[in-house]
């Protein structure tokens, strides 16, 4: 359910006032059904109960000059902080009972800035090391004991196998960022997109074809 919340609020966020279905279409284009499980119909279940909850607002497209009439939706104040948490939280926070978040989030880290993008994944780093560690120290002791059936320390191991490449991505996506790849909040050309297929930063030095390019 938070992947989805968070998901909806950032579509909305990105082309707000979005109507309910350019907000699907868009979701439906990042192939969400396959990795998110998400349905078209809870897209806009969700866009109701972020309405109800009050963390987006309807709006008159006509009254914005966004073509004919037609109810559409924008993050309020209160949805700006949500937004905000439930990204920090998907990309901080390892969610075991929400495999779906970190993706989530992954999909608007460039709406942070580039320092708080690199501190949130320095925290995921430390958090998924320290419970690899409990996890190694578990495994050792169940063993030793020989109280529990073979499968369970075979589990365990499983686990420590995920979270050991996850390591080794969130290592390597911080290196990249820290190395200038992509856009990030507050930086030249950072609402647009791709430049022959490289998302440049502004470490990169720029080349001919580049918007920063004159």
């Amino acid at each position: 359910m938070s992947a989805t919340r968070l998901l909806v609020l950032g579509a909305v966020r990105i082309f707000q006032p979005a109507h309910g279905y350019l907000v699907r279409r868009e979701l439906l284009s990042w192939d969400v059904e396959n990795w998110a499980a998400i349905n078209p119909g809870s897209i806009y279940n969700m866009l109701r109960t972020l309405t109800r909850d009050g963390l987006l607002e309807e709006v008159d497209t006509a009254d914005v000059g966004k073509g004919p009439a037609r109810v559409a939706y924008r993050l309020t104040a209160d949805g700006e902080t949500a937004f905000l948490g439930l990204l920090t939280s998907a990309l901080w926070d390892i969610a075991e009972r929400d495999p779906y978040l970190l993706p989530a989030g992954l999909c608007f880290v460039t709406m942070l800035t580039r320092k708080q993008a690199v501190e949130a994944l320095e925290g995921r780093e430390a958090a998924i090391a320290l419970r690899v560690r409990s996890m190694e120290a578990r495994s050792r002791m169940l063993l030793e004991q020989r109280r529990v059936p073979p499968h369970t320390v075979e589990l365990i191991d499983l686990g420590i196998a995920h979270l050991t490449g996850e390591l080794s991505w969130v290592r390597a996506a911080k290196e990249r960022i820290e190395a200038g790849h992509y856009r990030f909040a507050g930086e030249p050309g950072a609402a647009s997109g791709p430049v022959d297929g490289h998302w440049y930063g502004p470490l990169d030095k720029p080349t001919q074809g580049d918007p920063r390019v004159n």
